[in-house]
C-alpha cells in the first residue's frame, strides 16, 4: 500500500509499522504531504470524527495531530467550516542547503605516567567527611535558603565568613559588600572586563599565567607586557606601556615565584595613584602557603587610595574542582558594580556557597590550611632530598622562594628544552618550560621547567627523576 493517498477528501495512511504514539505518525505523514504537495494549500481536510473512523483511531490522536499542525502554521481552522491547508508557498519547496559538518576539535589533555606541571591538588587531602558533614547540614537546615536566589555578588553568608578570614589571616579589613563571589578567576576577569571597559589598556607581566592573556584575547581586550626583574614587574616598563590597568601576582608569581618587596609595591601603588582610572589587579592565588614566616602584607591592606582589586580562589587551597574565586574591589568600584551589573546572576550554585560559609565561620578552613601548609612543608622536603639525591649540583640547581607549590628546575645539559621536553614525552613524562609562560618565546631561558609539587606523587618522583637524569646526561 503506497504511503498516503487522497480519495476526495479523505486521507488513509498506513499505521502497521510505526515507532511511538500515533499521533505524531500522523502529524509527520500529514505535514510530509502537505510540503510534498500531495495535500494544497486552501484544501479542506476531513473532521476529526470521520478521520478518526477511516483510520481507526480514537477523535483525541486526530485532534493532537492537527492541534500540531496547527500551532506550527501547517493547518487553519475555521468555525463550523473545518480544518484547512495554509499557504505555505516558502516551505513547500524547502531549499536544499549544505550543512556544515560537525568538526568539533576538544582539546582533550594527555594523561601522562607523571607530570611535574600539574598543579592539581591531591584527592586524598581533601577534607570529604567534613564536607559531606557540614553539606547535609546545609541541605537540613538550610532548605529554603538553598532555593533562593543567590544575590549577583554571592550570598550575604559567604562573603561576610570571607570578610572575617581576610582580617584575621591577611589584616584586611573590607566590607562584605566590596566581595564578589565567581566562578573561577577566569569568570571574575570577565566581570572586571566589563566592569572597568575594553578602552582601557590592561598590562600583564612577562613572563605570565598564560590563562590572562586568552580571557584577554576572547574579550577583545587591549593588553600590553612588562618585564620583570627580580623584584617583580618593572617599574619603568609599566610607565612606557601607556597602561591603565595592571595585573600582578605579587606575593609569589607565577611562574617564577618572585616576592615583590615593599618598596617596589609603593612604587607600583605611586604609579595607580597619578591618574583617576588607574587600577592594581592583585592575584593572591596561593598566599595561604608561605612556608616560613608570616603572610606577605597584600597591597590591598597598604592601599589608602581604592586602587587595588584584590582577587583569590579556594581552587588552590580545597581543591582544584572547588571552582568558587572572590574579587575585593575598591568602594567606587563596588558601588559601580551594584549601579550598573547587579542584574547579573551569581555563577556559583547556593548550596555551594552556603556549605562553603560554614566550612569558613566554623574553622575548618583554617584547620585545612594549617594541615596542609606543613604537608607541603614536608613535601617539599622530600622533593629537595630526591633532586639533592639524583642530579648533582653541577646537572641542576633549584631556584625557589618561601612562598606557593612549585619551584623552577635549572638543568644544565646541552639538549635544547623543546628536544628534551619531546624526549620525556615518550617516556610518559611531562615538564613545562619557563620560557613557555613568556609573550615571546625566549632563547635565554634554556633548560628552565616549572616544578609544581602540589600533586606529584613521592612514590613515583623518585623514577622520574632517574629517568630525567638518563636523559639529560
Amino acid at each position: 500500500m503506497p504511503d498516503s493517498f487522497q480519495r476526495g477528501t479523505m486521507l488513509t495512511y498506513d499505521f502497521s509499522d510505526i515507532k511511538g504514539p500515533i499521533y505524531k505518525e500522523l502529524y509527520q505523514k500529514i505535514r510530509k504531504d502537505i510540503l510534498n504537495g500531495t495535500i494544497k494549500a486552501g484544501e479542506k481536510l476531513p473532521s476529526k470524527r470521520s478521520l478518526a473512523q477511516n483510520l481507526g483511531v480514537s477523535t483525541i490522536t486526530i485532534e493532537n495531530a492537527y492541534d500540531q499542525l496547527i500551532s506550527e502554521g501547517y493547518l487553519y481552522s475555521e468555525l463550523k467550516k473545518g480544518y484547512f491547508v495554509s499557504d505555505i508557498k516558502n516551505l513547500s519547496k524547502p531549499k536544499v542547503i549544505q550543512k556544515p559538518e560537525l568538526n568539533i576539535c576538544i582539546n582533550r589533555k594527555t594523561v601522562y605516567d607523571f607530570d611535574f606541571s600539574s598543579n592539581n591538588v591531591e584527592a586524598k587531602n581533601f577534607p570529604f567527611s567534613i564536607w559531606a558533614k557540614l553539606s547535609r547540614e546545609v541541605l537540613s537546615e538550610m532548605q529554603s535558603q538553598v532555593l533562593q536566589v543567590s544575590p549577583s555578588s554571592g550570598i550575604e553568608d559567604l562573603r561576610k565568613a570571607i570578610s572575617k578570614h581576610l582580617l584575621s589571616f591577611r589584616g584586611m579589613s573590607v566590607d562584605p559588600n566590596q566581595i564578589i563571589i565567581g566562578a573561577g578567576t577566569e569568570n571574575l576577569y570577565e566581570i572586571l572586563i566589563k566592569l572597568i571597559g575594553t578602552s582601557k589598556t590592561f598590562c600583564i607581566e612577562n613572563p605570565g599565567y598564560t590563562k590572562i592573556r586568552k580571557v584577554y584575547d576572547i574579550n577583545k581586550v587591549h593588553y600590553v607586557h612588562a618585564d620583570m626583574d627580580t623584584n617583580g614587574i618593572k617599574i619603568e616598563e609599566l610607565k612606557k606601556s601607556s597602561a591603565d590597568i595592571v595585573h600582578i601576582s605579587p606575593n609569589h608569581h607565577f611562574p617564577t615565584g618572585i616576592t615583590m618587596p615593599v618598596s617596589r609595591r609603593y612604587e607600583i601603588l605611586g604609579w595607580a595613584n597619578e591618574k583617576n582610572d588607574r587600577y592594581i589587579i592583585e592575584d593572591d592565588y596561593d598566599s595561604e602557603f608561605r612556608q616560613n614566616g608570616n603572610p606577605i602584607p597584600t597591597f590591598q591592606s597598604i592601599d589608602a587610595f581604592g586602587k587595588v582589586i584584590y582577587m583569590n580562589t579556594f581552587s588552590k587551597s580545597i581543591a582544584s574542582t572547588i571552582r568558587i574565586s572572590y574579587m575585593v574591589l575598591p568602594e567606587n568600584l563596588a558601588n559601580l558594580y551594584y549601579r550598573t551589573m547587579d542584574f547579573y546572576s551569581c555563577p556559583v550554585p547556593t548550596f555551594e556557597q552556603y556549605t562553603l560559609a560554614k566550612f569558613i565561620d566554623e574553622g575548618y578552613f583554617e584547620k585545612h590550611i594549617n594541615r596542609m601548609r606543613l604537608y607541603y612543608r614536608r613535601k617539599r622536603i622530600t622533593v629537595f632530598n630526591l633532586l639533592k639525591k639524583n642530579l648533582s649540583k653541577s646537572e641542576c640547581s633549584i631556584i625557589e622562594s618561601d612562598s606557593g607549590l612549585h619551584l623552577i628546575l635549572k638543568l644544565n645539559c646541552s639538549m635544547p628544552d623543546r628536544e628534551l621536553k619531546k624526549a620525556l614525552h615518550e617516556k610518559g613524562i611531562n615538564i613545562n618550560m619557563l620560557s613557555e609562560y613568556y609573550a615571546s618565546r625566549s632563547e635565554n631561558l634554556q633548560h628552565m621547567y616549572i616544578l609544581d609539587y602540589s600533586n606529584i606523587n613521592l612514590e613515583r618522583f623518585d623514577n622520574a627523576i632517574k629517568t630525567l637524569k638518563k636523559i639529560i646526561t
